[in-house]
């Protein structure tokens, strides 16, 4: 599993506590697929914190970028490193989306800063489609102008109406998959509740759906067994797979999820 030591070539802040890490990491840059992810050990915090999994953003020539939010503890000291600064990466890890062996028309979904893998995936896919963004607030809606660069067309819910369609997400799908003639490929990721809405529809109508699981990944490598995630085995039953490793991307079909408390 290749680890490098990854000097920080640019920090950002984006919009409301979102931040943009451009990382040298070359070798893991050449390697990461879209869907993939890196674990970062946050300088300071070593003697008490694992390493932290953040989803890849984009990947170039000499290295690779990362969108994250600043949330807690480590993304607040992660937060604070400015460039020069070098932090332990560890990548890239896990299973991505399928980027070839379907004509359908891609549809991509996102929340929050789960839009952060649909940027690289968008970069790569061999079809255009369409991208769907959803979030609480204006500002939680990140990366537009990375999917028009690309050529791709973007359309914005937001909860409180600040930004494009008042409510969430998944009443844009609603229209597209109301209105397509033949049944598009669905590609998300964001939260759990966003992800189990996506794949319900997909099943009701006939689509595939790949959905990237935001679980506690902690080792990053399958060791730990800290992110299991039950799926349906095709020939009946069910079996328990490691998000880090087995994923963190899996069909809709594929995922049983757990009813609420």
């Amino acid at each position: 599993m290749p680890i490098c030591d990854a000097i920080i070539l640019a920090h950002a802040p984006l919009t409301g506590d979102y931040r943009l890490l451009r990382l040298q990491a070359p070798a893991i840059a050449e390697a990461a697929r879209p869907g993939q992810f890196v674990h970062l050990r946050i300088p300071g915090l070593e003697p008490t914190v694992l390493r932290r999994p953040f989803s890849i953003y984009r990947a170039e020539t000499d290295g690779l970028s990362i969108l994250y939010k600043r949330v807690g503890r480590g993304t607040e000291t992660l937060a604070a490193l400015r460039e020069g600064a070098t932090v332990s990466l560890m990548g890239p890890l896990g299973n991505g989306f399928p980027l070839t062996g379907s004509a359908a028309k891609p549809v991509l979904v996102g929340g929050g800063y789960g839009v952060a893998p649909l940027v690289f995936l968008a970069s790569r896919l061999p079809r255009q489609g369409v991208v769907l963004l959803g979030g609480r607030r204006a500002e939680d809606v990140l990366c537009i102008r990375d999917f028009e660069a690309l050529g791709w067309p973007v359309e914005v819910a937001t909860e409180d109406g600040s930004r494009g369609t008042r409510g969430y997400v998944t009443a844009l799908l609603d229209r597209h998959l109301g209105g397509a003639t033949a049944a598009p490929e669905l590609f998300a990721c964001g939260p759990d509740g966003m992800l189990r809405a996506v794949g319900t529809r997909a099943i009701a109508t006939g689509c595939r759906a790949w959905l990237s699981l935001d679980h506690h990944m902690v080792c990053g490598i399958g060791a730990c067994l800290a992110c299991v995630q039950k799926l349906r085995m095709p020939e009946g039953g069910t079996r328990l797979a490691r998000v880090c490793k087995d994923g963190p991307v899996f069909e809709a079909r594929e995922i049983v999820w757990e009813e609420p408390a």
